[in-house]
């Protein structure tokens, strides 16, 4: 007879304080030593992390009104500019908006950050004034605890895969996936592999829209699928894509999160980014479940991308598990190149076990998804369109 368990069964569990809570790296030995069907009797919840840069992440503030009012149509935080075409007091600050002064030294990435450990932060604003907000222009300084609401939303966090990154070309290459050097001198990747969450529930079968996660030190909670979102993809025989796939919309209150789990980073000569750390608790419904908690870094592979080629597709040097990525070098053309990772599995490993002690300690209780994400099997690209004359 098959095991089955539903999400309001396990939450019962956690009030109880009988819950057994393991992290996605612990679960693999567990399924071995016990077989998927005890396991899965044996197992409630299982923790997944991953901290590493996720461009796409950024902050709304709202500053409250000044005495006389001002609908702020300019906006400097820190010397970084905000955009400030919302309502007169409202703000999102960017991750990799570069500074007006320091470039990408200093950037949106940093003003978040800032406002988390409760710095002062610089706010410069203009308007053109208008009848009912007559104010022109103000400066100040503002805290986390000074202004109104300051919530983390990031549109695109947490890939589910991400291609490695090599460099066929004769010269150094600056790029998102870091330095990479010429002549294939090196390869560079960015997940936590069998640690990270959206592999461990490749069809996403309990993460949704609602789903209450670990967002940088607090609580948060998936509120969207991530943009450029791709479900529809080849799969290996376990479900796991072979290329960047599924992506998270993220939020949380700001206020409550720590820069332990949350930081700014420079990529040299490419920007300003944000790391993040994100845990998301899976639930052992089924034997189906388990098997794919179960899953190994040898098991997972992701393609080599050469970043060299300056189009849109680019193409594929062969495919690699991360059990090779993360063992230091890959053998390519014959040739054993060094590996290294964008992403922080320590930090990660981090948070899947503090994530684990919460949920073993009634802090954290599961939330089954509002709606499941739609299915996308393609993406849309830009193309140059010029109207005729």
């Amino acid at each position: 007879m098959s095991v089955k368990k539903s999400f309001e069964e396990i939450n019962e569990k956690i009030k109880k304080g009988t819950v057994v809570v393991v992290t996605a790296e612990e679960v693999i030995d567990i399924a071995k030593e016990k077989g998927i069907k005890e396991a899965t009797k044996y197992v409630d919840v299982v923790t997944t992390a991953t901290f590493g840069p996720m461009c796409s992440s950024g902050a709304f503030l709202n500053f409250g009104h000044a005495d006389p009012p001002i609908r702020m149509a300019e906006i400097q935080l820190n010397n970084v500019t905000a955009y400030a075409g919302l309502a007169a007091v409202d703000a999102y600050i960017g991750a990799t908006e570069p500074s007006k002064d320091k470039g990408i030294e200093y950037g949106g990435a940093h003003v978040i950050c800032d406002l988390i450990d409760g710095k002062k932060v610089h706010l410069k604003a203009k308007s053109p004034g208008t009848d009912c907000y007559p104010r022109k222009e103000i400066d100040t300084y503002i805290t986390k605890d000074s202004i109104n609401e300051a919530y983390l939303f990031n549109p695109r966090n947490c890939y589910q895969n991400y291609n490695a990154a090599i460099n066929t070309s004769d010269r150094i290459l600056y790029t998102y996936m870091g330095v990479l050097q010429p002549n294939m001198g090196n390869i560079n990747y960015s997940t936590s592999g069998e640690l990270s969450p959206l592999l461990n529930d490749p069809y996403l079968r309990t993460i949704g829209i609602g789903t209450k996660i670990f967002l940088a030190g607090t609580i948060g909670y998936v509120s969207w699928q991530g943009t450029q979102f791709l479900n529809g993809v080849p799969r290996s025989e376990i479900g796991i894509p072979f290329s960047p796939a599924a992506t998270l919309a993220v939020i949380g209150d700001l206020k409550q999160m720590n820069t332990e789990f949350i930081k700014p980073a420079v990529f040299e000569k490419y920007g300003t980014s944000l790391y993040v750390g994100i845990g998301i608790p899976i639930p052992v419904l089924d034997e189906d479940m388990m098997i794919n908690l179960a899953v190994e870094n040898k098991d997972i592979f992701t393609n080599i991308i050469d970043y060299s080629v300056p189009h849109r597709s680019r193409p594929s040097l062969g495919k690699v598990s991360y059990a090779e990525l993360r063992s230091g070098t890959v053998t390519l053309e014959g040739r054993k190149i060094p590996t290294a990772p964008l992403s922080s599995l320590s930090k990660a490993r981090q948070i899947a076990a503090l994530l684990k002690d919460w949920v073993q300690n009634n802090k954290f209780t599961l939330q089954e998804p509002i709606k499941p994400f739609d299915k996308v099997e393609r993406l849309n690209t830009l193309e140059e369109i010029h109207e005729r004359s």
